[in-house]
């Protein structure tokens, strides 16, 4: 007798069919868990909009969790109903979604920016400057490939970023020799562990089964890669993946301490200073848009209220007696 799946195995099966990323897979399969027992393992075929609220109110009071960790857990549980489950009911439509507060993002000055990295060395340094140099994100930056870098245009292809989209960003001048060099290094590891039959990387999707030997080709390997050999959840092979992106999260702080900055700055920092010197630079919205593959101008306006000096440009009348 073939057993069935439990509900979680479904949801699983589902996500990947759907191709999420395996961070959204841990993270749906973590809220759709929380629900199910919130309720005491009740069935959500058999339960409804009342109870979704009740757990999302939960969410707000006892755990003090953020609109941003309160909406997640709503569209795991939206996912749930309407893909897993196939239901289509009038108070999936409903349920309100938490109000996320407006706030302007922080932003280093040029010196700012130059004092930080001053204390970023290595692997990290070059991270570091890359993400201020080109606005990508932390995860796009250690998720590049050597193929999708390009130093006779002078461009990096970013793939499959943030809503499953490619882009092109430049790539600086000041970094195509300090990569040139990382690059060496890289190509000696990749030698090493093709000695020792480790060379394979994760591809995405169906790539693994049309490129049959892309996995293990230089090309598709990280430009910045692990230090050690790590399991893959989902096919269970041990390879080098690319580097964690907490040690340059780690990094950056320790080199925002030492510059003595005050500012709570991250490598995330460094793509809304790229955009807002860019702006103060003269470059046009839309060049900035494409650059930092927003789907929408009004998410990159939010870069123009942080361009004026103080209260948007305005003398302060004290400065003038």
């Amino acid at each position: 007798m073939t057993k069935q799946p439990t509900l979680l195995e479904v949801v699983q099966q589902k996500i990947r069919v759907k191709h999420y990323s395996i961070r959204t897979e841990t993270q749906y399969l973590q809220w759709v868990k929380r629900f199910v027992l919130f309720h005491d393992k009740k069935h959500p075929r058999e339960m409804g909009g009342a109870e979704v609220e009740a757990f999302l109110s939960h969410l707000a009071t006892h755990g003090n969790v953020s609109s941003s960790t309160q909406n997640q857990a709503l569209s795991a549980l939206l996912f749930l109903y309407r893909e897993v489950l196939g239901l289509s009911l009038p108070w999936m439509d409903d349920v309100v979604r938490a109000k996320k507060p407006q706030r302007l993002p922080v932003v280093l000055s040029k010196q700012e920016v130059a004092k930080i990295l001053d204390h970023m060395q290595a692997t990290h340094g070059l991270i570091a400057r890359l993400l201020y140099g080109t606005g990508i994100r932390i995860m796009e930056c250690c998720r590049l490939r050597v193929q999708d870098i390009d130093f006779d245009r002078g461009e990096l292809l970013i793939r499959n970023g943030k809503g499953a989209k490619d882009r092109v960003t430049m790539l600086p001048k000041s970094l195509i020799e300090p990569l040139k060099a990382h690059l060496v290094w890289r190509k000696a590891l990749f030698h090493a562990d093709e000695a020792k039959g480790k060379a394979e990387v994760y591809l995405p999707d169906a790539l693994e089964r049309k490129y049959v030997n892309a996995a293990t080709s230089w090309a598709w390997q990280y430009v910045f890669c692990s230090g050690s050999y790590s399991v893959d959840p989902r096919s269970g092979r041990e390879r080098r993946h690319h580097l964690d992106e907490k040690l340059v999260q780690r990094a950056v702080k320790k080199a925002v301490g030492l510059a003595g900055i005050d500012k709570l700055a991250t490598p995330h920092t460094f793509r809304h200073s790229f955009a807002t010197h860019l702006l103060e630079s003269g470059y046009d919205i839309r060049t900035v848009q494409e650059l930092l593959g927003h789907s929408d101008v009004s998410t990159t306006m939010i870069y123009t209220h942080v361009l004026n000096k103080g209260g948007r440009g305005v003398s302060s009348p004290l400065d003038t007696l």
